[in-house]
Formats: C-alpha cells, sequence, structure tokens
C-alpha cells in the first residue's frame, strides 16, 4: 500500500476546532488531522492509497468532531447513475480512440453508458479537476493514459466514485497497463540482434511539459537495451520532435544530417515509426536495406507500412478497465490490477546494417 504524505501529520491535533455547535465539514477534519481534503476523502471511503497510520488518525478526528458525511455524498457509491466517465487528454489519435471504443463497447454491454471528458492542455487539465464537472454524474471514473500531476489526482479523489487507470498506473489505484519499459527493450533487442549498434530513438514532447509515464519508461528501456549490450549511448540518436503527423519525417532530417547516421530507428510509436519510414524513402533510403525501422501500439498504420511492431494490444487493456469499473460500482470481487501482455509482430522491417 503507498502511505500519502499527510503521515507525517500525526501531531496536528491541536489545530484550532471548529466553533462549538457548528457542524464540522471535511476540511475541519482535513485541518485537525493535519492531512489534506483529498486524503480525508480517501480514508473515509476506505479507498487506497491512505496510510493506515493516516486512516486511523482521520477517522479518530472524524469522530471526535462528529463529523459526518453528507447524505449526497454517502449515497455516491451507493445509488447507480448508470453511467462511467472516461477522461482522456485527446480523442483524435490512434491509441485513444481505440482505447475509448473498447471501453465503450465493453460498458454498453453491462448497460453502462460513457460520458467523455477530452482534457487537452494544461489549462483544460486543470480545469477539470478544479471544477470536478462529472460529479454527482457517474458511478466511477477511468482515466486513459492521462498525465496528471500529484496535486490534480488528489483532487479527483474528491468526485467520490471508484477510479480505474486505464493504460498505466498510480498511487495505487486500481489499473490495467502493458509493460512499457519491456517493450521498448525488446525492439531495441530487436535492432541488436541484427547487428546495429548506431540505434536511434525518436520520440515526441507533450507541449505542456507533463511528464507521460509510458514515454519515460520506453526512454529508459532504449537505454537499459543499449546499456545492456556494451553499446555506449549517443545522445545526438535520442530524438524529441513537437508532437504532429510529420514528427518522423522531422526526425529523419536531423538524424541522415549527423556525420555519422544510423543504419536503424526505434519509434516511440507506430505512427512516428511509420512516418520516419516516409522520411527515410524522400531522402532516396529503402526500408530495410538502408534503414531499419522498429514501432510500438500495434497499429493498422504498421501493417500498411510493413513494419515490425511491439503490439500492446490496446483493446484488451479497454476490456479489462471496463471489467474493473464494472466490479467495483457494484461491489463485487475479482481482479484489480492488470497487465496486458505484449507481442511482437515481425513484418521484416529490420536487418542487419549495409556491410555489415
Amino acid at each position: 500500500m503507498e502511505h500519502d504524505s499527510d503521515d507525517a501529520g500525526a501531531g496536528a491535533s491541536d489545530a484550532p476546532r471548529p466553533p462549538s455547535g457548528a457542524p464540522a465539514n471535511m476540511a475541519d477534519v482535513a485541518r485537525v488531522a493535519g492531512v489534506s481534503i483529498a486524503t480525508v476523502s480517501r480514508a473515509l471511503r476506505d479507498v487506497p492509497g491512505v496510510g493506515d497510520a493516516t486512516r486511523d488518525r482521520v477517522r479518530k478526528v472524524a469522530e471526535e468532531l462528529s463529523y459526518v458525511i453528507s447524505p449526497e455524498a454517502s449515497s455516491l457509491s451507493r445509488r447507480e447513475t448508470g453511467r462511467v466517465a472516461v477522461v482522456m487528454p485527446r480523442i483524435d489519435v490512434w491509441f485513444y480512440s481505440t482505447m475509448l471504443s473498447g471501453l465503450e463497447r465493453a460498458l454498453r454491454s453491462e448497460g453502462i453508458d460513457v460520458l467523455v471528458y477530452q482534457v487537452d492542455g494544461p489549462s483544460e487539465r486543470g480545469a477539470f479537476v478544479r471544477d470536478l464537472p462529472a460529479r454527482r454524474k457517474v458511478d466511477a471514473v477511468i482515466l486513459a493514459a492521462l498525465p496528471l500531476s500529484p496535486e490534480q489526482r488528489d483532487r479527483l479523489d474528491l468526485l467520490g466514485v471508484p477510479m480505474v487507470i486505464a493504460g498505466g498506473q498510480a498511487r495505487g489505484l486500481p489499473h490495467v497497463d502493458v509493460d512499457d519499459r519491456a517493450m521498448a527493450r525488446a525492439a531495441v533487442d530487436h535492432l541488436i540482434a541484427e547487428g546495429h549498434r548506431d540505434i536511434a530513438m525518436v520520440r515526441t514532447s507533450d507541449t505542456d511539459a507533463t511528464p507521460w509515464d509510458a514515454d519515460l519508461l520506453r526512454v529508459a528501456g532504449y537505454r537499459e537495451a543499449l546499456a545492456a549490450a556494451g553499446i555506449e549511448e549517443r545522445p545526438e540518436l535520442l530524438v524529441t520532435e513537437p508532437y504532429g503527423v510529420d514528427s518522423g519525417t522531422r526526425a529523419v532530417e536531423r538524424l541522415l544530417a549527423l556525420d555519422r547516421p544510423p543504419t536503424a530507428v526505434f519509434g516511440y510509436s507506430d505512427e512516428i515509426a511509420a512516418a520516419v519510414a516516409v522520411g527515410a524513402q524522400r531522402h532516396g533510403l529503402r526500408v530495410p536495406e538502408d534503414l531499419s525501422v522498429i514501432g510500438v501500439d500495434g497499429h493498422p498504420m504498421a501493417e500498411l507500412f510493413g513494419l515490425s511492431t511491439l503490439d500492446q494490444n490496446v483493446e484488451r487493456q479497454a476490456e479489462e478497465a471496463a471489467g474493473i469499473a464494472v466490479r467495483l460500482i457494484r461491489g463485487e470481487p475479482g481482479t484489480r490490477s492488470v497487465r496486458v501482455r505484449h507481442r511482437f509482430v515481425d513484418r521484416g522491417s529490420v536487418r542487419p546494417p549495409r556491410g555489415s
């Protein structure tokens, strides 16, 4: 169990009490217990992410203050609205549209409707967690690979309903994910096994500088594979381009301008890998004869371009996340965390470097 940082406030019981006769609220409990409002919410609802000592302290303070959760709030976990909120940074990208399609299909089969919230960029994410538009409207929330700060995740706890993370994990919440680090290592290991030593990785940057777990893990896997093979990492081969359909082609321009260009490229996604292949062809290079390319995702585009990939089975992730949400809503037993296996799909886009 992950322990909340508010465990450090064990001596906070000397904080001012609410005026005599005035009903206590959640903010009063948080102040006296020396924790955040979100921690009080989690502790009183008995959800993961709170240490045992903190949970006991919050409950003791709530009892001392005669704090009672409002009927409206307490009914949130009992009254089914028949709806689940899906929150994602964008919909017009294959991963998210595929995830949304799978979630909607699986939830609809259980008689549950879906409310979709697209929160692209820091201002929209901040507004969503500040205003909590899904509050009192849904039975559960599914966060689809949504980058959030710890403070924003705490704020979401005030929704008062179960949360599930699809395509990642955080703070002990129920989740479904894949091993992004292992996928990256498998892709780069495949390139190394074919004799490549000058291996580039192309990724994109999120314009608001919010960390994306999948990106951090795939970069780590790329570096670990090189280190395990005794290959010195060349910083100029880790190329980052602003997000866009032409990210890969712009990256190729930079890579081919190097004194020692790479013989192989690992794309953070299949979309990037396909754009890399297009960029290489524009320069008269053939894939895989002159440049080997491999990606990650399982995107249909990879099949169209004949690119090898690590399929992360997005549809299966969606089905598992929907299943967890349904079980939480209905109080049914069952697995709360699932890691979906990836699958290597070899389409022959990797060959030994020319002249090896």
